[in-house]
């Protein structure tokens, strides 16, 4: 159960659809992990969106009076495409997209998703394997969406494309309480 207060206020970044298409399973988390960020005083950091899992994220979080803070393509914002009523940070390109959700980010999330996704937090794992960064990475497998990556990590251990030290570069949460309770610990 999570304790009443965190230690520290976190920036958490969330990687995640933008999909209208996604079942409603996935957005209720979505929505949830959005409410949980804010009840526990921390930040939500994501990609600026206002469709699928990353609309329903960010608008659980401004719902239950968290702070907000999207990074987003100018282009999407012109193209309708941004969440509103917090603050958004504006960038040209994806590089820089992703630069910004990596620097505010204290710990990283990854809630299902396509491409660009799989893309972003594999990225971070990738970053933390180098030493780049120690933050805590964490993948919330509703539904076992993430089952077939996480086979794929276990084969590159089992064949030695993955060291086994690097286990514990992430950890695996079944729900969004989960997830806060191991970054929340990591962090303290």
């Amino acid at each position: 159960m999570l304790s009443p207060t965190p230690l520290r206020s976190l920036s958490l970044t969330v990687y995640c659809a933008s999909s209208k298409r996604v079942a409603q399973p996935y957005i209720a988390v979505a929505a949830e992990l959005g409410r949980l960020i804010a009840q526990r005083g921390h930040t939500l950091v994501y990609g600026g969106g206002n469709i699928g899992l990353m609309g329903a994220l960010a608008q659980s979080a401004l719902t239950h009076g968290g702070k907000v803070r999207g990074v987003i393509l100018a282009e999407f914002i012109e193209r309708g495409f941004a969440q509103a009523g917090h603050e958004m940070h504006s960038v040209d390109d994806m590089r820089s997209r992703k630069r910004g959700l990596d620097e505010f980010g204290d710990a990283y999330i990854a809630l299902p998703g396509g491409f660009g996704t799989l893309e972003e937090i594999l990225e971070m794992l990738s970053f933390k394997q180098l030493g780049f960064h120690h933050k805590p990475i964490v993948f919330i497998n509703t539904d076992q969406y993430f089952a077939g990556l996480l086979q794929q990590f276990e084969r590159g251990f089992t064949e030695a494309f993955i060291h086994e030290r690097f286990r514990e570069l992430y950890t695996v949460a079944k729900t969004p309480v989960e997830a806060l309770e191991v970054i929340e610990a990591a962090t303290r």
